[in-house]
């Protein structure tokens, strides 16, 4: 007869590190795992310039997430200092997720092109070297014919022969499951790093930063959002604990051009207020209080250039 408690599958734990292209949908699978929004997510690519770490507790596993900046062309000291915070990520992962963008991969599928070329040649080669497991991650298959995924997944597992392929919506949660399951028998076997009800290894600040900068991919164009760095300068939550609580917030949003601040006003100021408006919105369900905040658009040029401003967002090159 056999003892219950040797039943039991075993826990496991680790890092997680989610590697891809630009908009490969890195940020959103992070939030879809997570039931919460932790990383900026948009329609642009190169959204993402931290090394941001979600945490995914269930009662198989606790997966540390570490979403990484999309791998591409670096052409500023700003875009240099992210891709290689994304491969240093690498180091440090039990499980490599590579994110493959299916509205590319199956466009190239139909046209009979190579499949890993460009940008996902490069993470492949990449991972060629990484002794690590990998898990290739289909994602975007709500928006694809289901019949060009067969193609992609074939063309990965001859060049790769990853651990597990895990076709997935990040957006709608397709797979998402089964992606989780794959990683609970991936993860070497430990105990917890964190407490069980812990999500997220960011402050507030950080969260208020990274909301306030997403309003603004979603609203400029061209250059700006690039441009585009958010520090706080207060977070005044003296009263969050009143009878009617709030928080005070003054950021100021920093550009490189004259050009630039102009556009983030915009006329009479109203783009300023859209993206104060919207920020404030999500920063009052986030922060679970009512928000007060106060934006400044300033100019100190060249900044993704120069050391300086590369120290502004954690980089140290």
């Amino acid at each position: 007869m056999s003892d219950g408690a040797n039943d039991t599958p075993p826990f496991s734990c680790g890092y997680v590190a989610l590697l891809g292209c630009p908009n490969a949908g890195k940020s959103t699978l992070l939030n879809q795992v997570l039931g919460s929004k932790l990383a900026i997510t948009s329609s642009k690519p190169q959204t993402t310039r931290h090394r941001i770490a979600g945490i995914h507790t269930d009662d198989r596993m606790q997966a540390v997430l570490l979403d990484t900046p999309g791998i591409h062309d670096p052409f500023t000291e700003l875009n240099k200092a992210m891709v290689d915070r994304a491969l240093a990520t690498l180091s440090e992962a039990d499980v490599v997720c590579f994110l493959g963008d299916m509205t590319e991969l199956g466009r190239r599928a139909e046209r009979g092109e190579p499949i890993l070329s460009g940008s996902e040649g490069h993470i492949a080669t990449i991972l060629d070297n990484v002794t690590k497991p990998v898990i290739f991650v289909a994602n975007k298959i709500d928006i694809i014919p289901r019949p060009l995924l067969l193609p992609v997944l074939e063309a990965v597992h001859q060049r790769l022969s990853p651990r597990a392929l895990v076709p997935i919506s990040a957006l709608t949660g397709d797979g998402v499951d089964a992606l989780l399951a794959e990683l609970a028998t991936a993860l070497p076997e430990g105990e917890p790093l964190y407490p069980a009800d812990e999500w997220a290894q960011v402050t507030e600040r950080f969260l208020v930063e990274e909301i306030i900068r997403e309003k603004i991919f979603h609203l400029t164009e061209q250059e700006v959002p690039y441009a585009t760095l958010v520090e706080v300068r207060q977070f005044d939550e003296s009263r969050r604990g009143a009878p009617k609580p709030i928080i005070r917030i003054n950021a100021d949003i920093i550009v490189e051009r004259g050009t630039q601040k102009g556009i983030i006003i915009g006329k009479g100021g109203e783009m300023l207020k859209r993206i104060g408006t919207l920020a404030r919105r999500e920063l009052q369900e986030v922060l679970g209080c009512r928000v007060h905040l106060e934006l400044f658009v300033k100019v100190e040029r060249d900044w993704t250039r120069t050391a300086k401003g590369l120290r502004k967002v954690g980089f140290t090159r």
